[in-house]
This record gives C-alpha cells, sequence and structure tokens, in this order.
C-alpha cells in the first residue's frame, strides 16, 4: 500500500486521469479502439503474447476485426502526444538537471518480404563477437534518464529510420524537437543548468554537438578505444624562419600512452558495484574532421570542435569481471572535478534504457504483432509509449502485488512490471473516455471459393539512396563523370 499524504495522491491520481484524457485526444480516427487497446496491454495478465489475444480481455470491448482496422487505418497525432509527454513531470538528477539518452532498438522483421521500409539491423547473437544483420524496422528513441539503482526511464519520443534517412541527420533533428518541446513546456528556463545528452559509441558525438551548439545541451558519447584525436594548438611563438601557426597540436592516441600528456583533472570515486573508479580528463581535446561521412556536405571551412575528454577505470565489473577502461568526449570545456564525475555518472544511466528495450518487447509485446504496413508498426510503437507513461504516471498510486516467491518491494522500488500488475485495479477508477461499442454484424467477407487476386507486393531489404563517403566521390557524382577503377 502506498505511503505517499494524500495530497501527493490525489495530485498522481489526477495527472494520470488528465493524461489519460490527452491521449484519447490524440487518437484521431480509430479512437476508441486504439485507446482499449493500450488499455489491454496494461491489464492483460502476464505478458503479451499477440495483439489478437488482447481483443479476449475484458477492457477490450469490441472484436479482433476492430483491433486490425485501427492498426492499419487508425490515425494518432504523434505530435501532440510528443507535446503531452513533454509537459509531464520527469525525473531529473539531483542538481535538477535533465538527461537524455538517446538509442536504437530494432523491431526484426526476417520473415516479412511483403513489408516495406525493413533495413539491415545490426544484432549480436549469443557471443558478443557473432554480430548479424537482420531485416527489421529501426527505431531511434530519446528517453529521460533518473538517478539511482532504477530501471525506469520516461519515453519522450521515437522515430522509425527509413531507408533514405541519414541516422545522423535524423538524430539531431530528433534531439532538435525533443529540446525545443522540454523548453516550451517549461522543462528549462533560462539559469538552469544544461540539458546532458548521452549517446554510445554509434553516434558521432562531434557532429551532433556541433548541429546542436545553439540549444542549452551537453553532449557525452563514448568514443571508441583506437580513436586519434588532436589536443589545443600550442602558444604562438616567434618564429625567424615564418610560416603559418598550426591550427592543432599533437596527437592524442588512445592506444599510446606515451601521446598522453598531463591530465587537466583527475578524480577518485569509491562506487558499490564497480570498486574504485578513476578519471583523466583533458580539456580542449578534438577530433581532426575531414570531409567525409557526416561532414562530406559541410560548406566551407570545417571547424574545431573542442570538448573534455574522459579516461574511466573502474576495478572490476560484475562476478569480478576484468573491466577494460572507457573512452567517453564531452562537449563542455573547461570541465573541473565534479563536471568530469557527472559526465560518466550520466553515461552510466545510459544502460537503464536497455532495461526499457527489454520490457517493451518481452513484457508489453512491442514486437510482437505481425503487422505489414511500418505506418501501423508506427502507431503501435506510439501505443506502447503511451502504455508506459501511463505505468510511469501511476508508479506512485500502485500496491505491490507480489508473488510469493518475490521479495516485498517499498512504492519507490516497484518495477515497472509490478506496477502493471495493479494498473487493472487503478483503471476502474480512473478517467476512461473511450465509447461503448455500437452493436453491428460484420460484413460477408470474401465469398467462399473465391481467392485473393490482389498479390501482395515484395519490397528489397536495405538503403535506397546512396550517399557517397569521399569528397572526390562527391564530385564525381555531381559532375556526373563515371568512376575511375
Amino acid at each position: 500500500m502506498s505511503l505517499l499524504p494524500d495530497d501527493a495522491l490525489e495530485e498522481a491520481f489526477a495527472g494520470a486521469s488528465r493524461f489519460r484524457g490527452e491521449f484519447y485526444a490524440c487518437l484521431t480516427s480509430r479512437g476508441d479502439e486504439l485507446f482499449e487497446l493500450s488499455d489491454a496491454v496494461l491489464c492483460a495478465d502476464g505478458a503479451v503474447r499477440s495483439a489478437v489475444d488482447l481483443t479476449l480481455l475484458p477492457e477490450h470491448r469490441r472484436g479482433h476485426g476492430a483491433m486490425y482496422d485501427g492498426l492499419n487505418h487508425g490515425r494518432i497525432d504523434a505530435e501532440r502526444l510528443r507535446t503531452a509527454v513533454a509537459d509531464l513531470p520527469l525525473p531529473r538528477f539531483p542538481d535538477g538537471r535533465l538527461v537524455l539518452a538517446v538509442d536504437v532498438s530494432p523491431w526484426l522483421r526476417s520473415d516479412a518480404p511483403c513489408s516495406a521500409e525493413r533495413l539491415f539491423c545490426h544484432v549480436y547473437g549469443r557471443a558478443k563477437t557473432a554480430s548479424q544483420f537482420i531485416p527489421g524496422w529501426p527505431y531511434s528513441f530519446v528517453a529521460v534518464l533518473e538517478m539511482g539503482a532504477t530501471s525506469w526511464t520516461a519515453i519522450l519520443d521515437a522515430v522509425r529510420l527509413g531507408p533514405t534517412d541519414d541516422a545522423t541527420a535524423v538524430t539531431a533533428a530528433q534531439l532538435r524537437g525533443v529540446v525545443e518541446r522540454l523548453i516550451a513546456a517549461g522543462q528549462w528556463r533560462s539559469g538552469d543548468p544544461e540539458i546532458v545528452i548521452v549517446t554510445d559509441a554509434g553516434y558521432d558525438v562531434t557532429r551532433l554537438a556541433w548541429v546542436l551548439r545553439d540549444l542549452p545541451v551537453e553532449l557525452v558519447g563514448r568514443v571508441r578505444a583506437d580513436r586519434v584525436m588532436r589536443l589545443p594548438k600550442p602558444p604562438r611563438v616567434y618564429a625567424p624562419k615564418g610560416g603559418r601557426p598550426p591550427k592543432r597540436g599533437p596527437e592524442f592516441r588512445f592506444a599510446r600512452p606515451e601521446t598522453w600528456p598531463e591530465p587537466s583533472v583527475t578524480t577518485l570515486t569509491a562506487t558499490a558495484n564497480y570498486g574504485k573508479a578513476e578519471t583523466l580528463a583533458w580539456d580542449r581535446v578534438h577530433p581532426r574532421l575531414t570531409h567525409r561521412a557526416a561532414w562530406l556536405e559541410h560548406e566551407g571551412e570545417l571547424p574545431i570542435v573542442e570538448g573534455t575528454l574522459i579516461r574511466l577505470k573502474v576495478e572490476h565489473l560484475s562476478k569480478d569481471r576484468e573491466a577494460p577502461p572507457v573512452w567517453l568526449w564531452s562537449s563542455r570545456t573547461g570541465a573541473c572535478g565534479s563536471d568530469v564525475d557527472r559526465c560518466w555518472q550520466a553515461f552510466l544511466r545510459r544502460f537503464d534504457l536497455e532495461h526499457t528495450f527489454r520490457l517493451f518487447k518481452q513484457t508489453l509485446g512491442w514486437t510482437r504483432p505481425k503487422l505489414r504496413d511500418p505506418e501501423a508498426a508506427d502507431r503501435w510503437t506510439w501505443l506502447i509509449i503511451a502504455a508506459h507513461t501511463q505505468l510511469r504516471l501511476a508508479r506512485p498510486l500502485a500496491q505491490d502485488l507480489r508473488h510469493p516467491w518475490e521479495k516485498p518491494a517499498g512504492p519507490a522500488q516497484l518495477t515497472p512490471a509490478r506496477v502493471r500488475r495493479a494498473f487493472r485495479n487503478l483503471r476502474a477508477t480512473m478517467l476512461c473516455p473511450a465509447r461503448a461499442p455500437k452493436p453491428h454484424r460484420p460484413g460477408p467477407g470474401r465469398p467462399p471459393g473465391a481467392r485473393n487476386r490482389h498479390r501482395a507486393p515484395r519490397y528489397d531489404v536495405g538503403k535506397t539512396v546512396r550517399r557517397e563517403k569521399t569528397l572526390t566521390a562527391l564530385q564525381r557524382a555531381v559532375l556526373g563523370r563515371p568512376h575511375e577503377d
């Protein structure tokens, strides 16, 4: 039973009901069906195995045909739903700072040749080095992270990457939209600490820092251990022979400690799970950019994007495994010891997003429906995000309906799966704007013995737009010259 004061419980209950009303308003077509389908996801006993099983629950008052019609032909005002999610109370770090994480999770559809806009998604096999490329729909998620030992995150946005999309450009536009909505909702005001955005090594963190430089954000991303960056240029001194002064300093090779200068910041922190965490930080370290990849179409002289390079080394991982060093790059310059510790602590909280992805797929059934159209997959994805948001809002209201073999947990320690067990009891007292279904007879369908003469088209997998990787190849493509061997 919840131990919160009555006023806090009433406010939490009113906030959850308001969001349910706003969520229903975002369903512009087949709204009653989509709303009940989302409630069925929250009230199902156990994990969701298939979408059609949800139509057998009492929370879903319509037939299975309405479910298919809602997913295939319904409409969701995604922009309004994004705004509604950004306006909700969000978790913050102890200093009042918002920390966002961006990552991609695939919806694998290897057995769906009739589904359009599939890409080859990189997944790992049973071994860490056994990587595979399986056709599917990759979705880019942006979530707000929470401090402490928890598996809760607040999903703010989801965008499906298409065959013609540039992943870096789509991620930059997605992050810009999220930050602008947070500012418009009053989540960040002038004078507040900058919003931290953490990424993994698959993102070009320096490119994102340059594109988002006009926003109050700080980019923190992991970089590969074999990278080579540049130190700041040395102070200019008089040279009798003349010559052009250098733009950059000497090389900083991650794998060669003899190229490392004296660090500007050194910290040593005791952790509960990893032993002592030692960090070395160097200020104004930047990569040497070239006209390749994301910088290929950059006009004018390439910029120098300086930041703080951080080397994190812990004593051990779980089960006393050896921990290799982790390299991080922050877009913030002039960082002090507390700034460096905040960067690596925020990066470690990024792994909470993996718990959310597992909840989506294994419990809420995000990848269970066998949908053909990618637009239907987008609708189902937003239904899952709305369901997860309602679980987060019902977190202080839920009781611990634990199994006999589970340990008791306090109100602040309930996992999303445990909150979902109690949602059926909470739903009975919350706002349910969906209207009752109207009785009608189903259509005749295809006449018996008639064959379907409209064969489903088949689509190829992969990118449909080729992007040149070098400036010379781009110039040849623009001028229409044939490629030389």
